[in-house]
């Protein structure tokens, strides 16, 4: 009589870790056993062990793949921070897109920031400093224009519009009892733009 082995080896690391994120951000890590992403995924705990051998091991590989994703989109984000016109609309729409797409993302990063904020700050030069630096680059030469607002720090100004992104992103599903998902986003965008665009720009905002 057939076994529910071939249907648990049918299972791949990128189903684990898909099952694995959409738990770790509604759960939390702690909330969450192997048995439930194994269940998640239709497998047995022990298919999943062969793939990832420990709770922690799988952590670590659900965060590394979504920093891996953001990898993907990091090229995108480095030509839109130095392409000139438009630059901070394309950088914002790239970023939020990202986010947006997969909230679990937000929710997931949000959570470790909090949980582990050593692993994750270990993890920031490799995955996010390198954006970082070219769009702080591109905010000096707005500065240097005149198009930026003077008093702008760059860097902070980036990483607290990642924070902004990813809070507003991770909680948009409970906040759209006060305003839909559409409504935060632009108003998201308008903040982040009148924030950073020296006052002769900000008429329209």
């Amino acid at each position: 009589m057939p076994t529910s082995e071939p249907r648990a080896s049918a299972a791949t690391p990128e189903q684990i870790l898909s099952a694995a994120t959409r738990l770790f951000s509604a759960r939390g890590v702690g909330g969450t056993s192997l048995k439930d992403v194994a269940d998640a995924v239709g497998i047995r705990k022990q298919s999943l062990l062969y793939h990832f051998p420990s709770k922690e091991e799988l952590r670590q590989a659900v965060l590394e793949h979504l920093l891996a994703r953001w990898n993907d989109v990091l090229p995108r984000l480095l030509m839109a921070a130095t392409s000139g016109e438009d630059q901070f609309d394309a950088v914002l729409a790239e970023t939020v897109e990202f986010f947006a797409a997969d909230p679990d993302r937000a929710r997931l990063l949000l959570r470790e920031l909090l949980d582990r904020p050593d692993h994750v700050r270990a993890l920031l030069p490799t995955h996010v400093r390198p954006w970082v630096e070219a769009v702080s680059r591109a905010i000096r030469k707005g500065i240097e224009r005149g198009t930026t607002a003077p008093r702008v720090d760059p860097e902070a100004y980036v990483v607290a519009l990642i924070n902004l992104v990813l809070s507003t992103i991770a909680t948009a599903d409970c906040l759209t009892a006060l305003a839909d998902r559409r409504r935060l986003l632009a108003e998201l965008a308008r903040i982040a733009k009148a924030s950073l665009l020296a006052p002769t720009a900000r008429e329209d905002l």
